[in-house]
This record gives C-alpha cells, structure tokens and sequence, in this order.
C-alpha cells in the first residue's frame, strides 16, 4: 500500500512539473515518474538495497541522442547511493558509545584511484599510487587516528558488506588472480591522505580486483589497531621473469617499503624499470610464533620474504576423466 501511495504521489508531482516546465519533458525523453520511483517495489516485491549502484537499471535512457538524460539519470543513481550511505553514517554516529567510537568507522563509496592523487616529487609515496596499499579516506579518519591515538602504521580495514556491496566482479581466468580473490572479503591498507569528501573512500585498483569491486560500490571501513606485525610472506610471482632480475630480493624488498600491510589471498604490483609485475600473496606468518594469519604488518617489521614458483611455471592440472 505504501509503495503504492508513494507512486501515485510521484506521478502527480512529476505531472505538475511537466506541465510548468514542458521542455523539461522533451530533454529527458522518458517518463520521469518510473526513474524516481525505481527504488520502490512493484507488486509488493522487495525493494533492491539503496546502497547498490546499478549500471544497468532499465531506468537510465540510454540513447546516445539524449547525452542530458544519460547524465541526470546517472547523477540521480548516484545520489540515492550517497543519501542512504549517509544515512546509515549518520545512524551510527548517533548511536555511537564514545567520541572516538563515532569516528573510526564509515560505510564509504568506492572509485579507485588515480595520477590526480600522486604526491608531489619527493614525497616517499610518489609513483606508486597503483603499486602500493594506501587510500584516501574521509577527515573523520584522521581524527580517528588522533583522538586515538593509534600508533604508526596506520591501518584501515575494508570489507564487502552482505547484502549491500553489488555482486562480485567476475575476474577473467587469464588475469591468473589468485585463488581466493573470488572469496576475498577484507582487506587491510595504509593511509594516502585525509582529503576524500564525506561517506566516499579511493582504493588502489589492485584492491578493487581483490575484493571483486566496481566503481561506486559501497564497503565497510574502520580503523585497524589489532593488524599483528608480520614476521614472513611468501609470494608467487605471476611471471618468472622477475626472478631474472639481478639482485630481485633486493628489488622485492625496496618495493615492499610501499606496503604497510599484507592480506592473505589478495594480488599486489610492483613496477621495476617500467614494468609492472604481479605477485600473489599464498603465505603470511606473524611474530613472533608464526601462525598463519589473514593480515600482517610489514613496515617497521623484521619480516623474512620468500618466492615460490612463479604461476607460469606451474603444470596446468589435467583434468580426471569423468566416469560415465
């Protein structure tokens, strides 16, 4: 009944738009009522999640003659995304049990990152924007860290969110991401900057294929203070030419620097000489015992690294015949 009410509600204030602006009607082509009212369920159905971004919605036009259109129906997509998120932000902040509490976490939206957010030269990061872990988060982050205390590396946790990040992204078989990045649903990274705005979050493009992300999606992301210090990794590089290089250990560890941590299933780059090489993440032990664990720190860690055999050295695997 409500989905119903609210309906008909649109459809007569879209009318009465329409007929105070007629040349509105003509630049957008469609019916407008069906586009604002496409979060509402139809028959009774459940609603789809306020949170998910979808390319697709039989509600964008998507003819190439109305580029106005396309637009305000993409900009309208996107700001039902950004009200829900805040929302859910706001909800929590207010139900928060302390000042820092109500800072160290955020559901966020998603773009990845790119030159715009490479620091100025001389700046340690500068250059590895896509080849190392860090993100640019929210100012709410940085008075997290301070209101906190949170010793360095800072860590930041993201996750996929049931039921409101979009399905996976399906990687293509040739890519030869590792296993488990069909399964992966956390991963932890260091800090660019505090100058993304509000509810928004840019990743590296490496944690994107990781998580099975796609633009404008919406994660979880929080404050990691319990991210144990790493004390061995060992990587599979995706070609074995890297182990051609001279002095490749030594390479590895440079490149390593613009880590802070490392998660457990997850692909990284580096670049060497303009090359970029991929390396899977197959091992990852903690200090001081040992145990296998899912996230570890490597800056400011005495952490042992080790190569196994490179992915296209491995034997592909034959296949059982089927007992008919």
């Amino acid at each position: 009944g409500r989905h119903k009410e609210a309906s008909a509600l649109t459809t007569n204030m879209m009318n009465r738009l329409v007929s105070a602006f007629p040349p509105l009607a003509a630049l957008l082509l469609v019916p407008l009522s069906p586009v604002l009212s496409s979060t509402l369920a139809s028959d009774g159905a459940a609603a789809p999640s306020p949170f998910i971004y979808d390319p697709t919605s039989p509600y964008r036009p998507a003819s190439s003659d109305n580029p106005l259109g396309n637009r305000w129906a993409a900009a309208r997509d996107v700001a039902l995304i950004e009200q829900a998120v805040e929302d859910h932000n706001a909800e929590y902040v207010a139900l928060a049990g302390s000042d820092v509490e109500g800072v160290c976490y955020r559901r966020c939206i998603v773009l990845p990152l790119d030159e715009r957010f490479d620091p100025p030269v001389g700046v340690f990061s500068h250059g590895h924007v896509d080849t190392g872990d860090k993100m640019s988060l929210p100012r709410n982050f940085w008075d997290a860290i301070m209101r906190s205390k949170a010793e360095v590396p800072w860590l930041f946790e993201v996750s996929r969110v049931d039921g409101v990040t979009s399905p996976r992204v399906v990687l293509p078989p040739v890519e030869g991401h590792h296993a488990s990045a069909s399964t992966l649903t956390k991963a932890v990274g260091g800090l660019l900057d505090c100058r993304s705005p509000s509810n928004y979050a840019f990743l590296p493009r490496w944690m994107f294929r990781s998580l099975g992300l796609r633009p404008y999606d919406v994660v979880d992301v929080r404050l990691a203070t319990k991210t144990p210090p790493g004390s061995a990794v060992r990587l599979r590089p995706h070609t074995s030419a890297f182990l051609s290089i001279n002095n490749h250990q030594a390479v590895l560890e440079t490149e390593l620097k613009h880590y802070s941590a490392l998660t457990l299933g997850t692909t990284i780059p580096f670049d060497y000489r303009g090359e970029r090489y991929y390396f899977d993440v197959v091992d990852l032990r903690a200090a001081p015992r040992g145990e296998r664990v899912p996230t570890a720190k490597v800056t400011d860690c005495d952490i042992a690294t080790e190569f196994v055999r490179a992915r296209d050295q491995l034997k592909p695997r034959k296949k059982r015949p089927r007992d008919d």
